[in-house]
């Protein structure tokens, strides 16, 4: 509903300062955007007369005091760590979203969104703490050093676990129930209405989640920074130490100078873009979600 639309006074107030709000909070990111360019720009314009602009993206190392700043191995270990958390958190999120959903009963049901709720608003530097004391020590007595690609996977898993399960939860809430009442009249069993009928019902709102909870693992920085090693080698295997991009603008922006610190902020901006692409992805599959179910 338009402004104009709105004939109460009351609403239009309402509505012009929601409006205002909401405008802010876009301004607000352009302007965070708008920083990033500004400060990259003259890394990003000198390696562009120095022909050196895919350099960022090839394997000649990060040694910024010799002026080489070589990204791919952490793009690759962001990427990787990702990927790897993405792969252990989907599973069994989806799974605890099926219990929840389907066989839970109310009062565990309860307990549980409960848990996950707690779970989703822990701090990153606790999870950290957790996987620093306990999860690398465990991995050191098998594959030393411990602080590894396979550590920083294990952790991010467990933060974005909340984000895939309460995401997948609310999609399979939101299937027609018809769809339900009528593989119940077919006499359908259970596991069947789950895997052929809800699931792909579902589809789409679970991939939404699943892109959101990418975009937060690759954006976090502290609990990956506590755990991975923070050496900078392309990963190329789990109990490797790998530098993720996060982590290495954290370690070196307090001391970084010059082109050392515009091609951080450029790191900035190729993380901030990455996570526009995965956010619009999102928003894609939602979008088509709601149309398909209007549709329908």
């Amino acid at each position: 509903m338009g402004i104009k639309s709105i004939n109460n006074r009351a609403d239009h107030r309402l509505s012009v300062v929601l409006t205002l709000l909401s405008g802010g909070a876009a301004l607000l990111l352009a302007l965070i955007v708008l920083f990033l360019v500004t400060e990259a720009w003259p890394f990003l314009m000198s390696s562009w007369r120095d022909g050196a602009s895919l350099g960022l993206f090839q394997s000649q190392g990060w040694y910024p005091l010799e002026g080489k700043f070589g990204m791919l191995p952490m793009i690759l270990a962001s990427l990787a760590v990702t990927l790897g958390a993405i792969v252990v958190a989907l599973p069994i999120g989806l799974a605890s979203a099926i219990f929840l959903e389907f066989y839970a009963v109310a009062h565990i049901a309860r307990v549980f969104r409960l848990l996950l709720n707690v779970l989703a608003g822990i701090p990153s530097v606790v999870f950290g703490l957790w996987g620093l004391t306990r999860l690398v020590p465990l991995i050191t007595q098998w594959q030393p050093p411990g602080a590894s690609l396979l550590a920083a996977l294990l952790v991010l898993s467990l933060m974005i676990l909340p984000t895939i399960t309460l995401t997948s939860t609310s999609a399979l809430a939101s299937v027609p129930k018809d769809l339900l009442a009528g593989s119940v009249a077919l006499g359908l069993r259970r596991k069947t209405q789950i895997l052929h009928i809800m699931l792909p019902a579902a589809r789409s709102g679970i991939t939404g989640g699943a892109l959101l909870a990418t975009a937060r693992a690759l954006g976090e920085t502290m609990a990956v920074l506590m755990v991975a090693g923070n050496v900078v080698q392309i990963p190329t295997g789990l109990f490797e130490p790998v530098r993720v991009l996060t982590a290495n603008i954290a370690l070196e922006m307090a001391y970084a100078m010059d082109d050392h610190r515009a091609s951080l902020f450029t790191s900035g901006l190729l993380l901030t873009l990455l996570v526009w692409f995965l956010s619009w992805g999102a928003h894609r599959v939602n979008r088509h979600r709601r149309e398909a179910g209007h549709h329908g």
